[in-house]
């Protein structure tokens, strides 16, 4: 199965070594950045593409993308015959492993269809150290024979693949997810405030928060080492944070249905990144605009 992996940042890389790795296709890369491809065909010895559109006699074209606008810019309109979509050949399969808007997946898989081309939408969960270990986190929409044709791909670099659904179902998924892992973030940073604010040490705070029923995967893992510890490195933007909770409140709203807490989430987050621009924040810096907010330090101390 010849396979074009396009996308290869931080998830990107480790994510084409496995495929490689498992020996599972014959893999193609692209991006971009001509750095990062010259990087990653070099390490993984895996086919490098000089332009996107050279992916188009694949067989699978597996997209690691920031959102739903760079997949569409990659893959053109499919009405345009010289759009890399126009150019796959009927029965090829587009596989969208980023966080894209599941309603543009879902309007992207039918003009696909048009042309015989299926989408399945795969987006993972665990982040570059799961990538690594191929541990992902892996949700998977699409049509029950292009979801079954793409597993065998998919467990190159993750657990077995959850069926959520119909395609966009496993974007709206993830974008739930991270919603409500950020709405976590925050609101341990809020409580920590709080605490230190009163007498509290913040680090014996998490030590009990982590034994007892307030914990989630912000306390066990994120906050501190890279809060308290002053990382600032779980592995994703604070722009895509954004990105991602607000693709998960837009869906809310298109269905009705009032979130508070989703729309302070995206607000602080919102405000957070606005309040950073020009430097490229990690999502745990959030706590920058939390300090600033309050008062209260949690970060360590310059110097």
């Amino acid at each position: 199965m010849e396979t074009t992996f396009i996308g290869l940042g931080t998830m990107g890389r480790p994510m084409v070594a496995n495929l490689v790795r498992a020996g599972v296709a014959e893999v193609s890369v692209h991006d971009a950045d001509p750095a990062a491809l010259a990087e990653v065909a070099a390490a993984t010895g895996a086919r490098p593409l000089a332009e996107a559109a050279r992916a188009a006699d694949s067989d699978v074209v597996i997209l690691m993308l920031p959102d739903a606008g760079v997949v569409r810019a990659v893959l053109g309109d499919p009405a345009d015959p010289g759009s890399l979509a126009a150019r796959l050949a009927p029965g090829a399969l587009v596989v969208d492993m980023g966080s894209s808007a599941p309603r543009s997946t879902a309007a992207l898989a039918a003009a696909l269809r048009e042309r015989d081309v299926g989408l399945v939408d795969a987006p993972v969960s665990g982040g570059p150290r799961k990538a690594a270990t191929a541990e992902l986190t892996i949700m998977l929409g699409g049509a029950d024979e292009d979801c079954a044709r793409v597993e065998p791909l998919l467990l190159a670099m993750g657990g077995p693949p959850t069926r959520t659904g119909p395609v966009g179902s496993a974007h709206a998924l993830k974008a739930l997810n991270n919603l409500l892992s950020a709405i976590g973030l925050v609101g341990a940073l809020e409580v920590l405030t709080v605490g230190k604010d009163f007498g509290l040490d913040p680090a014996v705070m998490l030590d009990v928060i982590n034994r007892s029923t307030g914990r989630n995967q912000s306390t066990e893992v994120k906050i501190g080492p890279q809060v308290l510890g002053g990382g600032f490195d779980v592995g994703f933007s604070l722009a895509l944070t954004v990105k991602d909770i607000g693709t998960a409140l837009d869906l809310a709203r298109a269905q009705g249905i009032d979130s508070p807490l989703a729309e302070t989430c995206v607000r602080v987050c919102r405000e957070a990144l606005d309040s950073l621009r020009g430097t490229e924040p990690d999502q745990s810096e959030v706590v920058r605009h939390l300090e600033r907010r309050s008062g209260v330090r949690l970060t360590p101390e310059p110097g």
